[in-house]
């Protein structure tokens, strides 16, 4: 799987001009952002490095080939990334579905889509290894993680934001998907002990004991 890199807010300006055009010069995006040649090709350096952005060289006349830049594939899709509104339509489609059962099956399948493209990420030997690589997954989506212990000594998962909190807003059913995502991961059952959404100051997850519901 290619992990997706978070983008440097000042870079988020050449991705957006990248996007309204095919392909723009060093000097074009200069002009277009108003800053130097030199911070433009800084800041072309981290999105190439990224794979954000590629660069194709093109000749006009005699002398060396000039360069022109233009989006990825992958800086494609990454510009395009904003689905809040697609994913809350989504999501009320889902809670509109009447049959308890059926309504289950697809967040465990979506469940198991989402654990299908993390699980190379979540690794370790014992629980506490896996939560804690499950952390470091999200903190590179800027969702604060830890992982703590409990008073008898297992392993919690704390989440200190949430990762949807569009959607956890209007239907906490997304609490389940998330459990069902985390127990995908963590290969365990997982019970959610605290939720934001009853007025606590995060939300933990621990791994279910047998013999507990």
């Amino acid at each position: 799987m290619t992990l997706e890199l978070e983008i440097v807010p000042s870079d988020i300006a050449i991705l957006d001009l990248l996007r309204q055009r095919e392909s723009l010069t060093v000097a074009e995006l200069a002009k277009a952002m108003e800053v130097t040649a030199t911070a433009v090709r800084q800041r072309l350096t981290r999105l190439m490095a990224q794979g954000y952005v590629d660069r194709e060289a093109f000749r006009s006349g005699r002398g060396r080939p000039s360069h022109r830049y233009v989006l990825t594939s992958l800086g494609r899709r990454k510009t395009g990334s904003n689905f809040a509104d697609l994913a809350i339509a989504l999501w009320h489609e889902i809670r509109a579905i009447k049959n308890e059962e059926v309504r289950r099956g697809l967040l465990q399948r979506l469940s198991q889509r989402l654990g299908e493209l993390y699980a190379n990420r979540v690794q370790g030997e014992t629980i506490e290894d896996r939560m804690e690589s499950l952390a470091e997954l999200f903190s590179e989506r800027r969702i604060p993680f830890v992982v703590d212990k409990s008073q008898d000594g297992l392993p919690i998962l704390t989440a200190l934001a949430c990762p949807y909190p569009d959607l956890a807003d209007q239907d906490r059913t997304v609490c389940a998907m998330e459990k069902m995502l985390f127990a995908e991961l963590l290969g365990s059952s997982v019970s959610l002990n605290q939720c934001r959404l009853d007025g606590e100051n995060c939300c933990t997850f621990e791994v279910r004991q047998e013999g507990t519901s």
